[in-house]
Protein backbone atom coordinates (compact mmCIF):
# COMPACT_ATOMS: atom_id res chain seq x y z
CA UNK A 1 0.00 0.00 0.00
CA UNK A 2 1.76 3.13 -0.78
CA UNK A 3 0.51 6.35 1.26
CA UNK A 4 -0.17 9.98 0.08
CA UNK A 5 3.10 11.19 0.30
CA UNK A 6 4.06 7.92 -1.69
CA UNK A 7 5.88 6.01 1.77
CA UNK A 8 5.06 2.22 0.99
CA UNK A 9 3.23 1.41 4.02
CA UNK A 10 2.98 -2.74 5.14
CA UNK A 11 -0.90 -3.70 5.00
CA UNK A 12 -2.15 -4.21 8.70
CA UNK A 13 -2.44 -7.80 9.91
CA UNK A 14 -1.44 -9.83 12.88
CA UNK A 15 1.97 -11.47 13.96
CA UNK A 16 1.79 -15.46 14.57
CA UNK A 17 4.85 -17.53 15.29
CA UNK A 18 5.13 -20.92 13.77
CA UNK A 19 7.05 -24.45 14.76
CA UNK A 20 8.93 -25.76 11.77
CA UNK A 21 11.01 -29.07 11.60
CA UNK A 22 14.16 -28.73 10.67
CA UNK A 23 13.85 -29.86 7.03
CA UNK A 24 11.11 -27.56 6.42
CA UNK A 25 13.47 -24.16 7.85
CA UNK A 26 15.92 -25.43 5.45
CA UNK A 27 13.27 -25.71 2.73
CA UNK A 28 12.18 -22.26 3.57
CA UNK A 29 15.41 -20.70 3.68
CA UNK A 30 16.37 -22.15 0.33
CA UNK A 31 12.85 -20.73 -1.48
CA UNK A 32 13.69 -17.48 0.29
CA UNK A 33 16.69 -17.10 -0.76
CA UNK A 34 16.37 -18.79 -4.64
CA UNK A 35 13.01 -16.61 -5.21
CA UNK A 36 14.23 -13.28 -3.82
CA UNK A 37 11.48 -13.03 -1.33
CA UNK A 38 10.55 -13.09 2.54
CA UNK A 39 10.18 -16.19 3.86
CA UNK A 40 6.85 -13.94 5.33
CA UNK A 41 5.65 -13.89 1.42
CA UNK A 42 6.08 -18.00 0.62
CA UNK A 43 4.46 -18.56 3.49
CA UNK A 44 1.82 -16.50 3.05
CA UNK A 45 1.36 -17.92 -0.64
CA UNK A 46 1.52 -21.61 1.10
CA UNK A 47 -1.44 -21.04 3.13
CA UNK A 48 -3.36 -18.88 0.42
CA UNK A 49 -3.27 -21.87 -1.91
CA UNK A 50 -3.89 -24.38 1.11
CA UNK A 51 -6.64 -22.40 2.04
CA UNK A 52 -8.08 -22.21 -1.11
CA UNK A 53 -8.44 -25.74 -2.13
CA UNK A 54 -9.62 -26.80 1.12
CA UNK A 55 -12.34 -23.92 0.99
CA UNK A 56 -13.23 -25.81 -2.71
CA UNK A 57 -13.18 -29.65 -1.39
CA UNK A 58 -15.40 -28.39 2.02
CA UNK A 59 -17.82 -26.36 -0.09
CA UNK A 60 -17.89 -29.15 -2.49
CA UNK A 61 -18.95 -31.21 0.32
CA UNK A 62 -21.28 -29.22 1.95
CA UNK A 63 -23.65 -28.92 -1.65
CA UNK A 64 -23.76 -32.92 -1.54
CA UNK A 65 -24.50 -33.09 2.06
CA UNK A 66 -27.30 -30.85 1.37
CA UNK A 67 -28.21 -32.34 -1.62
CA UNK A 68 -28.48 -35.68 -0.04
CA UNK A 69 -30.24 -34.09 2.36
CA UNK A 70 -33.16 -32.37 0.30
CA UNK A 71 -33.64 -35.83 -1.04
CA UNK A 72 -34.03 -37.45 2.46
CA UNK A 73 -37.62 -38.91 3.24
CA UNK A 74 -38.07 -38.15 7.14
CA UNK A 75 -39.59 -40.13 9.74
CA UNK A 76 -41.67 -38.55 12.00
CA UNK A 77 -39.17 -37.47 14.52
CA UNK A 78 -37.22 -35.71 11.66
CA UNK A 79 -40.55 -34.20 10.48
CA UNK A 80 -40.86 -31.97 13.44
CA UNK A 81 -37.00 -30.50 13.12
CA UNK A 82 -38.28 -29.76 9.06
CA UNK A 83 -41.68 -28.05 10.86
CA UNK A 84 -39.66 -25.86 12.98
CA UNK A 85 -36.82 -24.96 10.88
CA UNK A 86 -36.20 -21.31 11.59
CA UNK A 87 -34.52 -20.03 7.85
CA UNK A 88 -35.93 -16.38 8.38
CA UNK A 89 -32.94 -14.48 7.31
CA UNK A 90 -30.89 -16.36 5.12
CA UNK A 91 -33.88 -17.52 2.56
CA UNK A 92 -33.93 -15.53 -0.49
Amino acid sequence: MVSSIGVREMAKGITTSIRLTPELRQQLDYLSHSLHRGKNWIIIQALQEFSRKNYTLFSEEAKRQSLLASQHEFNEDEKIWEDNIDVEGWQD
